[in-house]
């Protein structure tokens, strides 16, 4: 087949044309085609270019033959074509011109999964010399490998909810995980990512509610728990799907083999025996107390699980479930109780007047002489003539706040419940589960709304004279995180775990070391919460989830109340659970009625690290792999899931279940917002991979369960912020943006330019490789090992150097999980010394006209550190430095399959040279001042410099060297390097250090006139600031008022003033 490239070529040749001195009589030498094949590359493209505008194609002709006109064909690149799934990418073909992350992206991760790549025990297929290591070879006895002598790397991947897609906040977790786990496998340690899924008892089952209520305006009450639970498996299959797809497009390096859900069999047992084993052990048990209610979900929910909502003066608020009826909040309500017997009254204060209906007495301080002669006394309720007794009480009453009289409602408030208890009060609740008020709130009142009772029960008081004031009260309500229903305190019979306990001895061991937990105000906070821990209600009424194991025992003919424990049992399964049974019911005839209620989330979440290895079962797994190396989350859920977890782990296995726990920050939008669906700000980290238009940004609103209202102004804040909508950026680019983002601060805020900055970043990377590839010869093969011959020039010696450095520097901060650290080290060396400086630098060097030595050790060496530099940043990049490494030949012996199973660049004292970065450092100093020069005077072309030294190691180095500093300075006409004797007159100048200076000649290339004004009206606008500041500083404010220095504008004045004295004298001399 005939390329386009070689087509051309042909095509400028004449058949007649004698051969140039060195061709033979056949044509053109090999390297001649290839050189001039790049040339008409270039050419090609710019026609390509003149076509799109309608230029007519260019005609030319090749240096040193007959002036031919030619039509050249554009070299247009072939579709891409994307292989079948699971087969590696053919990439025999050239490079594309651009780096496309669409192309770059596509098949890789099949690939990797069709080679078992991620597997902790992968074996690389053997060679004489690279053996398989020992701890890879399985003891065919036991099943078990032998103890990797570099250690073992094992992260439980946070299981994301089957609520639906991830969002960008997840793909920060990824980017931070993956990259460390690509380190670790990279630097030969055994590495286990491990994925799974939670089933997100409320968050699933209420998005799985809303949608059947919206789409067929069903509740799961109208379909049955057999039905309903059916629907949400079925939408749990249908977004782990999506959520898998998205990962992997992320580049997880999961071992897909090992997938755990929390409500797999696996997972199901250890949820099981962790019930059964701590009821037995004491440490869960069932007491009927208060809980946060949560109306709209109708379900009991942590103090972990809501929000606060501060709230400084009466406010109204819209709440779910009461339509337009906005409820007011902000508000403290006084009345008056009537005592009984007296026509006296003792006033009381609330936030929440409905509460009043389950008030059972009035507490005072015993030592309040106003309230002495009341003590042991009753009130009256004035709606149903309960009496209500007067207690005292020094801990729940304050005598200077309000009246000094407090209404006590037990089972409605968290408070009032502990003086209840104290007090052996009556607890009277009032409200049923759908929020309505029962039969106790009285006749009046059954069947209201709890909040819309509140206004009715002040138009009451109003007309029985009870009522007293309403004025603004300054409060905190807690919401329901998942709903945005207001909490209600209840009275539930629900399972419960003892904390205190197991939290004494989770401080324990991280105090002792056993657990290391970054950033340090993380660690404060994982000691303030364990220490005021509360026990936890682990009991949630809902459908979707782990049901409890534990089971009444409903014995015929006895009256039993199902909040006593006593009459409980728990199993493993039925069949222990009905053993038990009998026990208890000792021949007397019962039923079994298993728990409806289902277990906390966060229950089957807190036994992942080791759940998800086998246990109870002492597997080969839970041997190997557990305990965790590290849990990198983010520190929201520090208590909601890695303390249970902790506390979990260390009572029923004796270990800690992880070695580490990172805490990332939160990520806002570029404004500092929190990420909501209702602000149209949560990003789709796949919007970002691939790119969304603002029109389907909006239509992808219309996707979830936001009314109308939320919908529009998604839409605007969307229009705001994306007017444009979303490049596409791909995930390199997006991963080492959000690892570039990651300190020791809480909060992140993502800007998308950040990601596309990043996207250019890796089209550099492409170009570099693409130019290496350019200057190796056909069928280069490089040197056997990767040690420096002793031959290499200053440069080369400079570049390994400073690989060596950032070999060493990001693998510190890569253990430090100083990830942006790592990020801006790797940006560096590629930008800065790889790309900027060394490729620019080794273009003669490696031109093919250079002698042959150093040309090749020249290709040796952008070898090695292009190879290196590749395997630096793959962690955080792995799609793009997969494709690049992929076009690298190897060396001999070197069977690597792919980059991510290579070896992590390691330290090499052989590279380290403080004398070559000393010297090097001495010429790029001496290019940014040649630079510097040229542009003070607005020159760009024809540049002459003159570079003196009064030293003669440092006029050797600068000899040396010339050609590099003419490589890197555009527009160089000619470099001289010269003792300051030899300098020319009129020539500009910049100082490099005490010994060295950079001179441009300025003679006949400036106008010294036109100059010379231009700078005499910049020092006239300087000195008119430099008198303002002058009298700025007079004031007494000075330095809060005038930022600006006045040595700023000294130094500036100095400067032009210099210039203008350069120009003066370049005026004299060229007069003369």
């Amino acid at each position: 087949m005939t390329t386009p490239v070689s087509a051309a070529v042909a095509a400028i040749v004449p058949p007649s044309s004698a051969a140039p001195a060195g061709e033979d009589a056949k044509g053109p030498s090999k390297s001649a085609l290839k050189k001039e094949a790049k040339r008409l590359e270039a050419e090609a493209r710019k026609a390509a270019k003149a076509n799109v505008t309608g230029a007519a194609p260019v005609a030319g002709a090749v240096s040193g033959k007959p002036k031919t006109k030619i039509v050249k064909e554009v070299v247009v690149e072939e579709e891409y074509v994307s292989p079948k799934h699971g087969e590696k990418k053919d990439l025999s073909g050239p490079q594309a011109a651009a780096f496309n992350p669409a192309h770059v992206e596509d098949s890789w991760y099949a690939w990797w999964e069709s080679q078992n790549l991620y597997d902790p025990y992968y074996t690389p297929v053997p060679t004489a010399a690279r053996p398989t290591p020992a701890h890879l070879i399985k003891d065919p006895k036991t099943g078990l490998y032998p103890e990797n002598p570099k250690g073992t790397f094992v992260v439980p991947a946070p299981p994301p909810n089957v609520t639906g897609s991830l969002h960008i906040g997840h793909a920060l977790t990824i980017a931070i995980q993956d990259s460390l786990v690509r380190y670790n496998r990279m630097k030969g340690l055994n590495v286990l990512f491990n994925p799974g899924y939670d089933h997100a008892g409320i968050s699933t089952q209420s998005v799985v509610e809303k949608r059947l209520y919206k789409d067929q305006g069903l509740t799961r009450h109208d379909l049955g728990r057999d039905v309903f639970l059916k629907s949400v498996w079925a939408w749990k299959d249908e977004y782990q799907k999506k959520i898998s797809d998205q990962l992997r497009r992320l580049g997880a390096s999961y071992d897909w083999n090992r997938t755990a859900f929390t409500m797999d069999d696996k997972c199901s047992k250890a949820v099981a025996e962790t019930f059964c084993k701590l009821h037995e052990d004491g440490i869960i048990y069932r007491a009927n107390r208060l809980v946060n209610w949560c109306v709209a979900l109708n379900t009991t929910l942590s103090n972990l699980e809501l929000d606060q909502k501060e709230i400084k003066v009466r406010t109204l608020i819209n709440v779910p479930g009461y339509g337009d009826e906005r409820i007011e909040f902000g508000a403290i309500t006084s009345f008056a109780y009537p005592l009984e017997g007296s026509d006296e009254k003792i006033i009381v204060a609330t936030t929440r007047p409905e509460t009043m209906l389950g008030d059972t007495a009035i507490a005072v301080h015993p030592d309040d002489a106003r309230y002495t002669h009341l003590h042991g006394k009753f009130a009256v309720h004035p709606f149903n003539g309960r009496r209500i007794p007067i207690i005292t009480d020094s801990e729940a009453v304050k005598m200077e706040f309000g009246t000094g009289a407090v209404k006590m409602t037990p089972a409605h408030s968290f408070e009032d419940y502990e003086v209840g208890k104290r007090h052996n009060l009556e607890f009277i609740s009032i409200l049923n589960d759908d929020g309505t008020l029962n039969a106790n709130a009285g006749v009046d009142f059954v069947g209201m709304k709890r909040l819309s009772a509140r206004k009715v029960v002040v138009d009451k008081l109003k007309e029985l004279g009870l009522y007293i004031e309403t004025k603004d009260n300054e409060m905190s309500i807690p919401i329901c995180a998942k709903s945005g229903d207001i909490i209600e305190p209840v009275m539930k019979p629900q399972w419960w775990v003892n904390c205190k306990p197991l939290a004494a001895e989770v401080i324990r061991r991280t105090k002792a070391g056993e657990l290391k937990i970054t950033p340090q105000v993380s660690e404060n906070d994982w000691y303030r919460w364990l220490e005021t821990i509360q026990d936890w209600c682990i009991s949630r009424q809902l459908w979707w989830g782990h049901r409890c194991p534990a089971y009444f025992v409903r014995i015929e003919g006895e009256v039993q109340d199902n909040s006593d424990g006593a009459y409980w049992v728990v199993g493993r399964s039925l069949e222990e659970a009905t053993t038990r049974a009998e026990e208890l019911a000792k021949g007397r005839k019962y039923t079994l009625e298993q728990d409806e209620d289902v277990l906390d989330t966060w229950f089957s979440s807190g036994l992942w690290p080791f759940a998800i290895m086998g246990w109870p079962e002492q597997t080969a797994d839970l041997k190997n792999f557990y305990p965790s190396a590290l849990l990198e989350t983010g520190w929201d859920i520090l208590f909601f899931w890695v303390a249970r977890m902790a506390m979990l782990g260390v009572y029923l296995t004796g270990q800690m279940p992880f070695k580490e726990v990172f805490c990332h920050a939160m990520i806002r939008d570029a404004h500092g917002r929190k990420m909501s669906k209702s602000l149209g700000n949560v990003i789709d980290p796949i919007d970002v991979i691939e790119g969304i238009t603002l029109e389907k940004l909006h239509a992808k609103l219309l996707e979830g369960n936001l009314d109308e209202k939320e919908i529009k102004k998604a839409a605007a804040g969307q229009t705001a912020d994306y007017p444009h909508g979303i490049s596409a950026c791909g995930t390199d680019a997006l991963r080492f943006t959000l690892c570039n983002y990651t300190s020791t601060g809480r909060d992140i805020n993502l800007a998308i330019t950040t990601v596309e900055a990043y996207r250019k970043f890796c089209n550099k990377m492409w170009n570099a490789t693409k130019f290496a590839m350019m200057k190796f010869p056909e069928n280069f093969v490089p040197a056997p090992t990767a040690e420096p011959s002793g031959k290499e020039t200053l440069v080369e010696r400079w570049i390994l150097s400073e690989l060596n450095t950032a070999s060493i520097l990001i693998a510190q901060q890569l253990e430090d999980r100083n990830l942006m650290g790592a990020t801006e080290t790797a940006y560096n060396f590629w930008l800065k010394k790889f790309c900027d400086v060394f490729i620019e630098a080794i273009k003669p060097i490696t031109d093919e006209t250079s002698p042959e030595a150093g040309r090749v050790s020249a290709q040796n060496t952008l070898y090695t550190v292009l190879d290196e530099a590749l395997k630096l940043i793959h962690p955080f990049m792995p799609y793009v430095t997969e494709e690049l490494w992929q076009r690298l030949p190897r060396r001999p012996e070197d069977n690597t399959i792919s980059i991510s199973r290579a070896a992590y660049p390691e330290p090499n004292e052989k590279y380290a040279d403080v004398k070559a970065e000393e010297d090097f450092e001495l010429v790029i100093t001496c290019i940014r001042q040649a630079r510097a020069v040229a542009k003070s005077y607005g020159l760009l072309k024809n540049l002459k410099f003159y570079i003196s030294s009064s030293s003669p190691s440092k006029l050797s180095t600068l000899s040396t060297e010339s050609s590099t500093i003419s490589a890197l300075v555009k527009g160089t006409e000619s470099i001289s390097i010269v003792s300051p004797s030899e300098i020319p007159a009129g020539c500009g100048f910049e100082s490099v250090d005490a010994e060295v200076g950079v001179h441009l000649l300025l003679l006949g290339e400036v106008d010294a006139e036109t100059e010379i004004a231009k700078l005499e009206k910049k020092i006239q606008l300087m000195k008119i600031s430099e008198d303002k500041i002058k009298k700025s500083q007079e004031s007494k404010d000075y330095e809060k008022k005038i930022p600006e220095k006045l040595e700023t504008y000294k130094a500036e004045l100095e400067s032009f003033a210099a210039t203008q004295q350069t120009f003066i004298e370049l005026q004299k001399l060229k007069k003369q």
